[in-house]
């Protein structure tokens, strides 16, 4: 038994006998059928029987299955900053995060395609309860956060997952994707939490801070959907927030989010990978003795790092303009855009109520505002 058991994604040696318990589910029959429309059942359940890594289920399913849902719900993926990338090196992808399934599918789509280490990536373990969805889940090198634990074993699950994460990218030489947040941004503001980056010093031990996140290597990564396919199932969230209520989710919420975001349109998406952080460690640390103002001025740069390299759509311009009642950014999108913006947000808003209204259009104006502070 490894300490890490209970959340790390299967061994190589034990995905095949994974796969065959999921292969004739419903849920895997419809994504097989998404994956492949011009094959029938017996196709993939014949190549299921050549499948023993990790590796070969997402070379020849998962990655496939991203291309689908590229194809079918997007205008395209762009990329820029992975040529900077060292083709042999694992780096810990430090995530602004819209989308539970599609942020770090496209990533690992992105560096399978630049031949670069694919990730193991961090979920909430409070999606994945369905038992089909935790095989797949780690059948797709996932491992899990450990949710709404009591506060003395949330410690613990904390510094497992920062000793995992450590072995990962030190002795596994693999990549690692986490979000810069517990949980994804819904309100268009990208922000590290203080808490991931102490999650991640727990296995430092005795090292100076500066360097041990040197050994993590971490590359801020700015993810930017045109359109985001969950904009509107945000809302009841972000309305309980602006009424200072607790907010409770529906019964299998998580699960109709993820299919949203898989099916819904996202027009253009980019990703972008910022430079590896290095000597940015030694300035902080000489600054400022206290560790967590050290940690807050980290979680600083990988700020500054996602937001000046997030990619600005029309449609951020657009709400900026609209929330605003200006024409400030008129010449960054066309009376098309802004006609088709509006009615998407008419279809999928009551755009009388002029609270919800607002927070609709803050979430694609948001980056834009922060984005302005840099330039």
């Amino acid at each position: 038994m490894s300490k890490f058991d209970d959340i790390r994604p299967f061994y190589d040696h034990e995905v095949n006998d994974a796969l065959q318990s999921i292969a004739k589910h419903p849920m895997m029959k419809a994504l097989m059928r998404f994956t492949f429309p011009d094959h029938d059942e017996e196709f993939w359940l014949k190549e299921f029987t050549n499948i023993h890594s990790i590796s070969d289920f997402q070379h020849h399913f998962i990655s496939q299955t991203v291309r689908q849902i590229l194809k079918q719900s997007s205008e395209g993926l762009s990329t820029s900053g992975f040529d900077q990338l060292d083709k042999d090196a694992a780096y810990l992808f430090v995530s602004s995060h819209r989308d539970i399934v599609l942020d770090t599918s496209l990533l690992n789509l992105v560096l399978l395609d630049q031949g670069l280490i694919m990730t193991s990536s961090a979920i909430g373990d409070n999606l994945v309860h369905k038992k089909f969805l935790h095989i797949l889940a780690k059948l797709n090198r996932n491992f899990l956060v450990q949710r709404g634990l009591p506060i003395r074993e949330q410690l613990n699950s904390s510094k497992v997952m920062s000793e995992y994460i450590y072995d990962l990218l030190t002795k596994e030489n693999r990549s690692v994707w986490i979000a810069q947040r517990e949980g994804r941004t819904k309100d268009g503001n990208d922000a590290t939490q203080q808490g991931v980056l102490k999650m991640l010093a727990m296995a430092a031990g005795d090292q100076p801070l500066n360097d041990f996140f040197k050994t993590l290597k971490i590359v801020p990564l700015s993810i930017s959907y045109e359109y985001d396919p969950t904009d509107v199932l945000k809302m009841p969230q972000l309305m309980a927030k602006s009424r200072n209520e607790l907010y409770v989710k529906e019964k299998d919420e998580d699960f109709m989010t993820m299919l949203s975001g898989v099916l819904g349109q996202k027009k253009r998406i980019h990703l972008h990978a910022g430079q590896v952080l290095n000597t940015e460690f030694d300035e902080i640390v000489s600054k400022f003795d206290n560790k967590n103002k050290q940690l807050q001025a980290i979680a600083q740069v990988i700020d500054n790092s996602i937001i000046e390299n997030y990619k600005l759509w029309p449609t951020n311009f657009i709400a900026y303009d609209l929330l605003n009642g200006t024409n400030k950014y008129s010449d960054y999108y066309t009376e098309d855009e802004k006609m088709l913006f509006g009615r998407r947000m008419e279809m999928r808003i009551d755009i009388s109520d002029s609270v919800l209204k607002q927070s609709f259009l803050a979430m694609y104006a948001n980056p834009v505002i922060n984005k302005m502070k840099y330039l």
